[in-house]
């Protein structure tokens, strides 16, 4: 971290908890702030996003209130509230800025929204395969990438159309999708998350292997880099660095019969750092 002059922004629903996570010194400082279910995280170093149970909060970085922080000299940044507002419970997973505007995705109606002043939310796109607009997360669409400045492409956990349908082919059942073609790049998918636009590639998680991969565009392949002790969810990238975030996944009736759940007997849960040109595992 002090290596490349970067903080990590981490959120954990299950906890309530955001955490910042930085070097100090020779150290690592993990800094926490409590939210209510905090999940997608929009980040630079001019504003800050975040989605919660209920609401979205938007931050905006101060120098000047980091110039006054005690130690002085020591902080760089300060996000400060500036906004509120509230969305209600629509399962907010992940978050993206696209030519300044806040996209996130709305796992309960099935759809990627922005937001203005007089509504809740605005539904800007919904997949084709999903009929109509309602709480009943038909497909439990999750995953957010940007490519270009415009929302690119998507992970959902199923191609259904039924309220939680995608429960019933959830091993291996998801997809990932373009958002300006309506196109199926990739199927049969095990819970895949976290699409990122990266040097010229397109990257996602398959949470439900415990993978870090690679898409081939022409044909949807994917092609593991690395597989990781946990279920990886949250994909960030520095260079030739990817942070990725892993669960433990308990044994429950929602994570049942998952290819990493077979594979690993204990699962492990933190954020894994990858050197993506010789996909070695180099810290966590």
């Amino acid at each position: 971290m002090q290596q490349c002059q970067i903080s990590l922004v981490i959120s954990t629903y299950q906890a309530g908890k955001v955490i910042l996570v930085r070097a100090d010194g020779d150290q690592i400082n993990t800094h926490f702030r409590r939210f209510q279910q905090p999940m997608g995280i929009a980040a630079d170093r001019e504003k800050l996003a975040l989605g919660t149970a209920y609401e979205i909060w938007e931050f905006r970085n101060v120098p000047a209130a980091a110039a006054a922080l005690e130690p002085q000299g020591k902080h760089d940044a300060c996000y400060l509230p500036r906004d509120r507002h509230v969305t209600g419970n629509i399962d907010i997973h992940e978050m993206a800025y696209a030519q300044d505007e806040l996209w996130f995705v709305n796992t309960r109606f099935s759809c990627l929204c922005t937001l203005d002043q007089k509504n809740s939310f605005v539904p800007r796109w919904r997949p084709p395969f999903v009929s109509a607009y309602d709480l009943s997360d038909r497909c439990h669409l999750n995953g957010l990438a940007i490519r270009d400045q415009i929302p690119r492409y998507v992970t959902a956990l199923g191609a259904t159309n039924t309220a939680q349908g995608w429960r019933d082919q959830k091993a291996h059942g998801g997809v990932l999708m373009e958002v300006t073609t309506n196109t199926l790049l990739s199927q049969g998918l095990s819970m895949p998350h976290s699409p990122r636009w990266h040097r010229d590639r397109l990257w996602v998680l398959e949470s439900g292997q415990g993978n870090l991969a690679t898409v081939d565009l022409a044909t949807g392949q994917l092609t593991p880099v690395m597989q990781l002790p946990g279920f990886t969810r949250g994909l960030a990238f520095w260079g030739p660095l990817a942070f990725v975030g892993l669960s433990q996944v308990r044994e429950t009736a929602m994570f049942s019969g998952l290819p990493i759940t077979e594979r690993l007997s204990e699962r492990i849960c933190g954020v894994w750092v990858v050197n993506i040109e010789t996909a070695e595992a180099i810290a966590f």
